[in-house]
């Protein structure tokens, strides 16, 4: 998760100002088939991102995930809000110190983009990040400046699992950088394509300009 890491079991009130459910402990997060199987009937485009995502890239499991991220444009949001409550789920907002329940006809605060999906059991199953752009066109959400084709940053496996490509993860997770995030870019980087490397090598140097990733990139392209 982005801002909180559900493999961190902590008390649910210790560093929070507001918090609405179970806490981290209940963290039980579906995979990605599981997701797919509940949205089965939703109609607006979603995928997965985060450490799901480059495993489905990939065609294989590299790592263990402690948690399940999906992107949605921000504008659909009501509908897989109205689509996930249907069947009993609930939909919490995160951010700020904050986990809170969003309340019938509440949005999220404009200011944030993650929701965390409560199961009716009592579990914390994904979360939901929102995202500008829209059917046609993916858009960063750090600096928006930055944008694509959804076609080129959103693939499908052969079970038709909707994620974004590696290309996309990577860019997200060279803020931070952290262990696994040096082993996912180890995984990945090598099986980009041209025009996806090409991409991910223009991105970086535009939002983290000296990446170390950049020179590896460069690289692994001659």
């Amino acid at each position: 998760m982005e801002q909180f890491d559900a493999g961190n079991c902590v008390p649910r009130s210790e560093g929070f100002t507001h918090w609405d459910g179970p806490g981290l402990d209940a963290w039980q997060a579906w995979r990605p088939e599981e997701c797919a199987r509940v949205l089965d009937r939703f109609d607006s485009p979603w995928c997965v991102v985060g450490g799901w995502a480059l495993d489905l890239s990939l065609g294989r499991l590299t790592r263990e995930h402690e948690d399940l991220e999906i992107a949605i444009p921000r504008a659909t949001f009501p509908a897989m809000r109205a689509y996930l409550e249907a069947t009993g789920y609930v939909l919490h907002s995160v951010g700020d110190g904050e986990v809170r329940r969003l309340e019938r006809d509440q949005s999220p605060p404009a200011a944030r983009h993650q929701n965390w999906v409560l199961d009716p059991v009592g579990a914390w199953r994904m979360d939901v990040m929102l995202e500008p752009g829209d059917i046609a066109t993916w858009v960063f959400r750090r600096d928006e400046r930055l944008h694509a084709p959804r076609a080129f940053m959103v693939g499908t496996t052969q079970s038709g699992l909707p994620h974004l490509k590696a290309h996309g993860v990577l860019l997200y997770k060279a803020k931070a950088a952290r262990a696994k995030d040096e082993a996912d870019f180890n995984h990945a980087a090598p099986g980009l394509g041209f025009d996806e490397r090409a991409w991910l090598t223009e991105a970086l140097a535009r939002i983290h300009p000296g990446h170390a990733w950049i020179k590896r990139l460069i690289a692994q392209g001659t």
